[in-house]
């Protein structure tokens, strides 16, 4: 069960304005990306959070806030001058990008836009001028036109800091569950499922429990691959062959993990809550449940990363943008949580070393000795 924050910590980082600053990249100009951007930052109570860079188009932005009937509420700054952010929303326009009008599809140009965002930011975070990134909704084929090698978000992320494991992570209210496969044929999978593949998310949401919400000693679940989890071996080996030797190495290095355990009954209410986090071994198995329970509020996280990356979990929309219809439930959630845990006391994720693509990897505390 997922604990609320203590009203009474104290943060005793030193941060400009007490308030940590948050980039948001918009996404896919053709998409839903600009409205819902416009749409939770137009809430008062989300713009209190933080400070926020918007990378994106003013002129997109623009027209969303036309249609909702919101007034501008940022100050537009070119991109390439963008610096310190004292308070309030500022948009890093990229007025060199043009989208046709009405255009709802993906497109080179949309991809180029929505990748040049992106890692703006990443820039921006690697010089430690953002505390974390907020990722809108993109299209992987528009990435692919623009001549992108990486798939997504969390594979760009992975890339340009240089870390070699990565795990997507769900988070709802009542939820957290990581991937152990995410983008992976069913019937592929049976190639690709290793010791190693079921030990990462486990060791990794271990990792991130500790770091990004202070829990000392997080209490992990991990659900079976098959039927019953198996059932003996009655429905399948995977199991006793994969999935119990990666949770004997996990629990060799302190990590406190049980399962694997039926999938079916795991996610129920009065079994989830007994645990911080659920490791699932692919994308539906994880992702039907969150959705369930969750589906405008749901947030994805990247795990592995030395900087905070946490995205709408949702997609362009192309059916729906610009027609003032998108809800804005998930991309203020990712707002939310990105601004909560970069002002935690217990959060630290691994920092960036001087040297441009060099990371240290801080070791887990002992139990009692999580620093800020």
């Amino acid at each position: 069960m997922i604990p609320p924050a203590d009203p009474s910590a104290s943060d005793p980082r030193p941060r400009h304005a007490e308030k940590p600053c948050i980039a948001i990249t918009m996404g896919d100009p053709s998409g839903i990306g600009a409205e819902v951007v416009v749409k939770a930052l137009a809430d008062p109570a989300i713009r209190a959070l933080g400070r926020f860079i918007i990378y994106g188009m003013e002129e997109a932005c623009d027209v969303a806030a036309g249609l909702a009937e919101i007034d501008p509420f940022w100050f537009r700054v070119p991109h390439e001058d963008v610096g310190e952010i004292r308070s309030g929303v500022v948009l890093a326009d990229y007025d060199e990008f043009r989208v046709p009008a009405g255009v709802r599809q993906p497109t080179p140009e949309c991809g180029e836009a929505s990748l040049k965002f992106v890692t703006d930011a990443i820039e921006a975070a690697k010089q430690r001028r953002i505390d974390a990134v907020v990722t809108g909704p993109i299209n992987k084929a528009g990435w692919k036109m623009a001549g992108c090698k990486c798939p997504g978000h969390t594979e760009l992320f992975a890339r340009e800091f240089n870390v070699k494991r990565s795990t997507m992570m769900f988070v709802t209210d009542t939820l957290r569950v990581a991937l152990a496969s995410t983008h992976i044929a069913l019937f592929d999978l049976r190639n690709l499922f290793t010791i190693g593949l079921v030990f990462q998310p486990i060791d990794l949401m271990d990792e991130a429990l500790r770091a990004c919400w202070g829990i000392e000693h997080p209490r992990i679940a991990v659900a079976g691959l098959n039927p019953h989890a198996g059932e003996g071996g009655q429905f399948g080996d995977e199991e006793a062959r994969i999935i119990e030797p990666a949770i004997l190495m996990a629990r060799e290095i302190g990590i406190n993990v049980e399962g694997p355990f039926p999938a079916d009954t795991l996610f129920c209410p009065d079994r989830s809550r007994r645990y911080d986090g659920i490791v699932a071994m692919y994308h539906d198995q994880g992702l039907i449940p969150v959705k369930l329970m969750s589906f405008q509020t749901a947030v994805n996280m990247t795990l592995g990363l030395p900087v905070l990356r946490v995205s709408v979990d949702h997609g362009t929309a192309y059916d729906i943008a610009g027609k003032n219809r998108a809800d804005a439930g998930s991309m203020k959630a990712a707002i939310r949580l990105a601004c909560e845990l970069s002002s935690r006391p217990a959060f630290d994720l691994p920092r960036v070393r001087s040297t441009p693509g060099e990371f240290r990897r801080v070791p887990k505390p002992a139990a009692g000795q999580i620093e800020p």
